[in-house]
């Protein structure tokens, strides 16, 4: 049996999530929407050639066999798009971050919930071997104790002029460190810089809270000379850096640590330290396109009820994280617990 999908938004990422469909079987790609009909031809051309390429959202929606939608659109459109994609009766998988509002989000989990639909947000580092990895250190006992993870999401350049850095690159850090944490955050606090658009941090730095007193700093913006996209887990016994642009050592496990073993700090004689400097261990696991994986998940959730493992119930959490960092952002840096924005 063959899953109909229309995807809407053929732009930035759009070409790279039909040219994945594409490759499965099951899938048979019905309409590519965009307002640039240009944009959504050439997508069709190269990867699709058998499906519809126009800029109407309603003639997609309307077509009986189109059983789901993928949303690849600007994020103040993701509301809309994935409440009509929903109410129309279509399984929907929406890009990053879910909405623009933890309100927005909580309305669409509704509106899937009472139609028996998949709600899937575009969180492709759950579908990433390397995450996976660190995840299974964490698990396992190895690093030790976990007290804090630094996170650096910078390139030169994909500029916004309406949206900060923060709602571009920090849906990835929250939904990672939600994944491997296994829990939410429990307050965040921002403090940004505008060089370019007035109003529009181009560079932002969140200090995050999690249960159990871990730690997380992110730096993120698209003002740095080199693409970084990395992170390191500090363990009390071993350490973890994910780094996701490097070829052959994404995962690096380090056998170092800083060890207490004087009685003080009452005096310099009775308070020392050991710093352990131990072997670098590169792990081998097998690597597949994370997209790929994404499309085959959202493919297993429809057709088979797998469970979802990038929910909107995530995708809300995700949403709320960046929510109460933009309200640090607007007060000056001040603490904002998630209880603000959860309204729990």
């Amino acid at each position: 049996m063959s899953t109909g999908i229309a995807v809407i938004g053929t732009g930035y990422w759009g070409p790279g999530i039909v040219r994945n469909l594409a490759r499965i079987e099951s899938v048979t790609l019905r309409h590519l929407v965009d307002l640039d009909l240009s944009a959504a031809q050439s997508t069709a051309e190269r990867f699709a050639p058998g499906a519809a390429a126009h800029n109407s959202v309603d003639r997609a929606l309307a077509d009986d066999h189109v059983d789901a939608v993928v949303i690849a659109t600007p994020i103040r459109s993701h509301f809309d798009l994935a409440g009509r994609a929903l109410q129309a009766g279509k399984h929907v998988l929406v890009e990053k971050p879910l909405a623009m509002s933890v309100g927005e989000c909580r309305e669409l989990e509704v509106l899937a919930a009472e139609r028996g639909l998949v709600l899937m947000v575009g969180h492709v580092f759950l579908f990433n071997a390397a995450v996976h990895a660190v995840k299974r250190y964490l698990d396992s006992g190895e690093l030790g104790q976990l007290q804090y993870i630094h996170s650096r999401r910078v390139n030169l350049g994909r500029v916004q002029a309406d949206l900060n850095a923060l709602w571009s690159f920090a849906p990835h850090d929250f939904s990672i460190l939600s994944y491997w944490l296994g829990a939410a955050p429990v307050a965040v606090q921002a403090r940004g810089f505008s060089y370019i658009s007035e109003g529009v941090e181009d560079v932002v730095f969140c200090t995050v809270e999690y249960p159990g007193g871990v730690g997380a700093h992110l730096h993120i913006g698209w003002l740095d000379p080199r693409k970084v996209r990395e992170m390191t887990l500090v363990g009390s016994e071993k350490m973890v850096v994910f780094d996701d642009v490097s070829a052959s050592r994404k995962v690096q496990l380090y056998d170092s640590r800083v060890e207490k073993t004087g009685a003080g700090p009452h005096d310099f004689a009775s308070w020392q330290v050991d710093i352990r400097h131990g072997d670098v261990t590169i792990p081998q696991f097998e690597w597949t396109e994370p997209l790929h994986e994404e499309m085959l998940h959202f493919l297993s959730c429809i057709e088979d009820g797998v469970p979802c493992r990038a929910s909107g119930a995530e995708g809300t959490i995700v949403t709320a994280a960046i929510e109460a960092a933009q309200m640090s952002l607007q007060r000056g840096g001040a603490r904002v617990d998630l209880e603000e924005i959860l309204g729990g």
